[in-house]
């Protein structure tokens, strides 16, 4: 991968390339992008800007995260200015509320875990990711940082197109699947003229900008030991939640060493399990054995294809928190393990199935700064809004996330009180000999890791600018040998995927495809380049 690119726009959407020296920020929304720039001209670095723009997403992207949800981040702090310095890793994911066992789920008529109401409501993380991450490595005052959310959240702003499309999509599921007062105030909340607001109508959630107040008053202590938890508390409590006080109150982020695969001569950065940026390490370690070969080649797409697949199975079978995980990390990426793997990608599609390895709705945004610090920051509420439970008078919308644990006692992720599930929400970053190139991500589900070596592949194998490898057209695998192609894909590489025995299945909504953004550092220059995605309402704001 060079560390200066050209700038041509090789496919559709004809974005340039975005150029910075002291600062940038790229995210899905403008207006959160521009707050985290305000953030940096008042003399914030990356850090305190990716905590702004994090939590004006709440706000303007409520389809996608909320203060209810989860966060992780990976940090890079540079020690000098030609890029060396140290990457940290957190993981603010939270865990099933003690009450929440299995014997709790079945009882309540469930054989797998549902994707509404309380039950697969698990501990926000999110307020605490960005106290912490203030705490750690902020220089402005936490209160100052969520100011401009505040301000977003009391005086409203226009809906973006994207978002109104999936605000409406997902008030006609609520609307199918939502009733009883638990997710009474969700209706209240979003959709105060009784519909979900269009592209450009102004929407404000005064309940919202109080409790942004309360958190940035008390550094999230209210919201886990004080008035907002106890709101939450009594809330579960009169509407059969199993959420307690007791579970806010001893939840905590933690501080994680992020892992690392080496592909061609980078290396690829994620957060350990229980995030699933693993899958997209085991995908990578897979392909790097292959030669990089061209984009448009049916023999280096198919080999893509197979890998991701392999990849997922492992994953689906094993990742969870890292102490209930029956395969090591270590042991998933070993090179034995990685070789047995790769001897299976032949000529034609598989099925996959787990290995066994030797013993041993979502926000993505990016900051940098002048000091060449940058975050890799993403939260989310999982699917679009959660669970559809909202704490009445907060603005709460608080996460799905325990949809994804197994009810099957046998089975890594499977339910228990306390415990953290198998993460979907990624974020990644590349380094070169041990200097930072940058932060890179794409939030959506499942798509997150096939969106991360399809970026990875576009910047190293092919020599895509960030912006292009953003624009390219992506692919996705749907389960057995469904996958689900864009429409920017050459028609002959689409029929020899379905000659090889791949069910192609040509995508006419781009949605669901991921949306990402990139951020890569020159360390001889120090010059930053940007790409966002084209798939949204995004955009790069710089200094």
């Amino acid at each position: 991968m060079p560390t200066s690119f050209s700038a041509t726009t090789p496919y559709a959407s004809q974005r340039s390339l975005t150029y910075a020296r002291h600062g940038m920020v790229a995210a899905s929304q403008p207006q959160a992008s521009q707050v985290g720039r305000d953030i940096l001209a008042q003399g914030g670095n990356a850090v305190d800007a990716a905590i702004a723009t994090a939590a004006a997403l709440t706000v303007v992207e409520p389809t996608g995260c909320g203060i209810g949800g989860d966060a992780f981040a990976l940090v890079w702090i540079a020690s000098d200015d030609v890029g060396n310095g140290h990457l940290h890793g957190l993981n603010a994911s939270g865990t099933a509320p003690a009450a929440l066992t299995p014997e709790a789920v079945a009882a309540d008529g469930h054989t797998e875990m549902p994707l509404h109401g309380w039950t697969p409501v698990t501990v926000p993380g999110t307020p605490s990711a960005w106290a912490e991450l203030s705490r750690r490595f902020g220089k402005l005052d936490f209160a100052s940082l969520l100011a401009p959310a505040i301000r977003l959240a009391r005086e409203g702003f226009p809906v973006s197109p994207v978002i109104a499309s999936l605000w409406q999509r997902d008030e006609a599921t609520f609307r199918r699947h939502l009733e009883g007062e638990a997710t009474q105030a969700w209706f209240e909340t979003f959709t105060p003229a009784g519909r979900a607001p269009r592209a450009g109508e102004w929407h404000r959630c005064v309940d919202q900008a109080a409790t942004l107040e309360c958190i940035a008053e008390t550094g999230a202590e209210s919201f886990y030991r004080g008035e907002l938890a106890e709101r939450i508390d009594d809330f579960s409590r009169r509407t059969g939640g199993y959420l307690r006080a007791e579970d806010l109150a001893n939840y905590r982020p933690e501080w994680v060493s992020p892992i690392s695969a080496r592909y061609r001569d980078v290396d690829v950065w994620e957060i350990p399990p229980n995030g699933q940026g693993l899958v997209a390490l085991m995908a990578l370690r897979i392909l790097e054995g292959f030669k990089p070969g061209h984009r448009d080649d049916p023999e280096v797409l198919h080999r893509q294809l197979e890998a991701m697949k392999l990849a997922f199975a492992d994953g689906q079978a094993y990742i969870t928190q890292p102490e209930h995980m029956s395969q090591s990390v270590d042991a998933l990426l070993s090179d034995a393990y990685t070789e047995s793997r790769r001897r299976l990608i032949g000529d034609r599609a598989l099925t996959p199935e787990p290995g066994t390895p030797p013993a041993g709705g979502t926000v993505y945004l990016a900051t940098a700064d002048a000091e060449g610090n940058m975050v890799s920051y993403i939260q989310s509420n999982y699917h679009g809004f959660g669970s559809g439970v909202v704490v009445p008078g907060t603005g709460i919308a608080l996460q799905n996330r325990g949809h994804d644990f197994s009810l099957d006692p046998n089975h890594d992720n499977s339910l228990a009180p306390g415990k953290k599930t198998y993460h979907t929400i990624i974020p990644g970053f590349l380094t070169r000999r041990g200097k930072a190139l940058g932060p890179f991500g794409v939030m959506g589900g499942y798509m997150q890791p096939q969106g991360h070596v399809q970026v990875v592949m576009n910047l190293v194998d092919f020599g895509l600018n960030p912006q292009a490898a953003l624009d390219a057209p992506r692919w996705q695998w749907l389960g057995e040998r469904r996958i689900g192609i864009e429409r920017g894909y050459p028609v002959h590489l689409v029929r020899a995927m379905a000659e090889r025995g791949h069910d192609m299945r040509i995508a006419h909504d781009e949605r669901s495809f991921g949306r990402g953004q990139v951020i890569l550092r020159d360390p001889d220059t120090g010059v930053y380049s940007g790409g966002t995605e084209p798939r949204t309402d995004a955009s790069i704001a710089v200094l």
